[in-house]
């Protein structure tokens, strides 16, 4: 984001984050919800407050180093992860579980791509009104297009098929039985192998979230 200081920076890319991580859980727990498990709403976790959906590690210290010890260093910045407490789904409440819990774990990225959308025509509206009212159009362009690229990273990161993942339970949804178990297995230690992976560069997702997010822009401002 050039010429804005570490402070717009900040709440340039707040409510896009706050957004991305509080729709994608609600996504979670409302298909969940419509798939028969009605344990995420009956913990108040189908709301819209961030502070129910917020893991103070995971959602800000993490990504806040991640994202600031490259611009303090003056070196080039990585990928940008986070995550948020996970909304409880029951698996055997579902009707249809193996099925059902592949839909509710593709609900979070699906909701962060949609996100991704409707942040590109904020971004656009940002541009309209940059002319007459700058004060307006001007933070809104910013916004708008911090949000495709936060969203498209999230959507991207989760589908990755690593446990605890959406991507690795959507898959599971879809493989044999036993396939599931031994990524049930791997996931006490999915979090390590994906930090590893993501900063050694062997998992390098910033090329398809940049050509993501390029395309989604370029559909709204073509």
């Amino acid at each position: 984001m050039p010429d804005l200081n570490l402070i717009q920076q900040v709440i340039i890319l707040a409510l896009p984050l706050l957004l991305a991580i509080t729709l994608h859980e609600v996504a979670h727990g409302w298909v969940a919800l419509r798939c028969g498990d009605t344990t995420a709403k009956a913990q108040g976790r189908l709301t819209l407050n961030p502070l129910r959906h917020i893991d103070p590690i995971g959602t800000v210290l993490v990504p806040l180093l991640l994202w600031l010890v490259p611009m303090l260093l003056q070196v080039p910045g990585g990928f940008i992860f986070g995550w948020a407490k996970p909304v409880p789904v029951n698996y055997g409440r579902l009707r249809q579980p193996k099925r059902d819990m592949a839909l509710v774990a593709l609900a979070g990225p699906v909701s962060n791509f949609l996100m991704a959308l409707g942040w590109a025509l904020a971004a656009l509206a940002g541009q309209v009104l940059h002319g007459a009212l700058p004060w307006l159009g001007a933070p809104l362009l910013l916004m708008g297009i911090a949000g495709v690229r936060v969203n498209v990273m999230l959507c991207v990161l989760n589908l990755v098929p690593i446990p605890p993942l959406d991507g690795s339970r959507a898959l599971a949804g879809m493989l044999p039985n036993r396939a599931g178990q031994i990524m049930a297995q791997i996931e006490p230690y999915g979090l390590v192998i994906l930090v590893v992976l993501l900063m050694s560069g062997v998992l390098n997702l910033m090329p398809i979230v940049n050509t993501i997010s390029h395309f989604i822009l370029t559909l709204f401002f073509s």
